[in-house]
């Protein structure tokens, strides 16, 4: 019995490993020439890009970051089966997150607060002063800085709090080094200046936070963006047989076509 339990106990740990494992060594995803979709290719100072716009009058965005039962989501097949009925166009990681894969700082799902807004006063990546808030409101969407979002007054369908802000009012962020040798694949996201489209992007190679920055600003014409991760950067999107995921996930945006279009 004794041999029999200490099995039990290690062999989930083990294929948990093992498919971390499987996730790192996932080829990067990659959009097919001619592709026809939301999802495409950018390039900027050597390094590929992919940019998914998303019309918020086409499409619905929502945060996955907790099951009823209070568990998060953890991967794309939960995430998507939670918004039975809707067809799943696109999912990305969204959000710093605990071990456990609960979010860090503030989560908003379906207009409920999951997890409580968190400045940050570590030394990571969330807490690189100023962090942000991506949300949408009344239809609309927009990044914030986290003072910005606490000073105003609130009330989104979806929010989730993530760091470092990458863009603040069209500047870089003021901790990032021009030519910075830490350079990871990074995701992010930023919003039309109308709040009406989505931008989300993943990083088909390693940049560091200086280029990611100029990213949004010079080739999409962000005014503010923020970080969402970087070792664990994911990618659902079916249209083009993408479902790059890196790990288990902690918060998720989920993009689905408008019920009723």
């Amino acid at each position: 019995m004794a041999g029999r339990t200490r099995l039990n106990s290690v062999w989930p740990v083990s294929l948990a490993a093992f498919g971390s494992l499987l996730g790192w060594l996932q080829p990067m995803p990659t959009i097919p020439a001619g592709h026809d979709g939301i999802c495409r290719t950018e390039t900027a100072s050597g390094v590929e890009y992919i940019v998914c716009d998303v019309p918020l009058d086409r499409y619905d965005v929502s945060l996955r970051a907790a099951a009823a039962d209070g568990r998060p989501y953890e991967t794309f097949e939960r995430a998507s089966a939670s918004v039975e009925g809707a067809r799943v166009r696109l999912i990305m990681n969204a959000g710093m997150y605990h071990e456990d894969r609960r979010p860090v700082g503030l989560a908003i799902q379906d207009g409920r607060e999951i997890s409580p807004l968190v400045r940050g006063t570590g030394s990571g990546n969330y807490s690189l002063q100023p962090n942000g808030v991506f949300l949408v409101e009344d239809g609309k969407a927009r990044v914030m800085e986290t003072g910005a979002y606490v000073a105003g007054d609130h009330n989104p369908d979806l929010a989730t709090q993530s760091g470092p802000m990458l863009l603040i009012d069209g500047e870089l962020h003021p901790r990032f080094i021009d030519g910075s040798d830490s350079r990871y694949v990074r995701n992010g996201v930023c919003a039309s200046d109308d709040g009406r489209t989505v931008r989300l992007v993943l990083s088909r190679q390693a940049v560091n936070f200086w280029d990611f920055g100029l990213f949004f600003r010079d080739q999409l014409g962000c005014r503010d963006a923020l970080f969402f991760d970087g070792q664990v950067s994911s990618l659902y999107y079916p249209d083009a047989n993408i479902a790059y995921r890196r790990d288990r996930l902690g918060p998720m945006l989920v993009v689905t076509d408008r019920r009723g279009d």
